[in-house]
């Protein structure tokens, strides 16, 4: 991860330059490389910036904030919420999909887990943390993977204009300090959890809100479906 080796997507290396000097990156840099040394570590080391390699910097239209990769075998893909294809899907997932087809009014086309479909349409599906020890949930937090999604955040909120930001939960929430309300649409909700989904996750509607926006600033909607 050193950064002449980064596998990330030109205009996010461009946009984040100044981060991959910053001291907390080379230390984090350092800890990810001995983890993936020495354990068993998701996602795959291609993975690691997928949600950046998938959706450039200027073609980023929604954010999606998760917080952890999933720790489970063949289940983190880089993208948050997203399992790798054929993989079953997580119970956090299953309740997304049921909100889209009960927001949209139709059943969902594509049942796949993977999530590319909506990277590739500007959907930036972004953990705080990118990283994760097999079943150790959370085990690479506080090691400066937060500092660099936050960096993440600031820069489309400063350098772009008219993009939705959903946040589900209050860690999502807390990260969205970041985000300049004056010039961003920002949806928030309950977490799609089995444990706060019905707390206003189910309801919240952050699918057709989003294309409302998008829309009105004469853009694309997004295929959710």
């Amino acid at each position: 991860m050193s950064e002449d080796r980064i596998k990330i997507e030109p205009s996010w290396k461009a946009v984040l330059q100044e981060e991959f000097g910053k001291e907390y990156f080379q230390k984090l840099t350092e800890f990810v490389k001995g983890e993936y040394q020495h354990a068993i570590v998701y996602p795959p080391p291609k993975h690691i910036f997928r949600a950046l390699d998938l959706c450039p910097f200027d073609k980023v239209e929604v954010v999606i904030l998760g917080q952890d990769p999933y720790h489970g075998p063949n289940q983190a893909n880089g993208l948050c919420f997203a399992v790798g294809k054929d993989v079953a899907l997580p119970p956090s997932l299953q309740n997304i999909f049921k909100e889209i087809a009960s927001d949209l009014g139709e059943p969902l086309k594509n049942r796949s887990g993977d999530l590319e479909r909506w990277a590739t349409q500007g959907v930036l599906l972004l953990n705080a943390t990118l990283t994760v020890r097999a079943r150790q949930a959370g085990s690479h937090q506080g090691k400066g993977w937060e500092e660099f999604t936050d960096a993440v955040i600031r820069k489309l909120s400063d350098e772009r204009e008219g993009l939705v930001f959903i946040l589900w939960g209050n860690y999502a929430k807390a990260k969205g300090a970041h985000i300049d309300r004056s010039k961003h649409c920002v949806i928030e909700s309950a977490h799609p959890s089995p444990f706060s989904a019905a707390s206003g996750f189910f309801g919240s509607k952050p699918f057709s809100r989003a294309n409302e926006y998008l829309v009105a600033k004469d853009k694309k909607p997004i295929d959710w479906l």
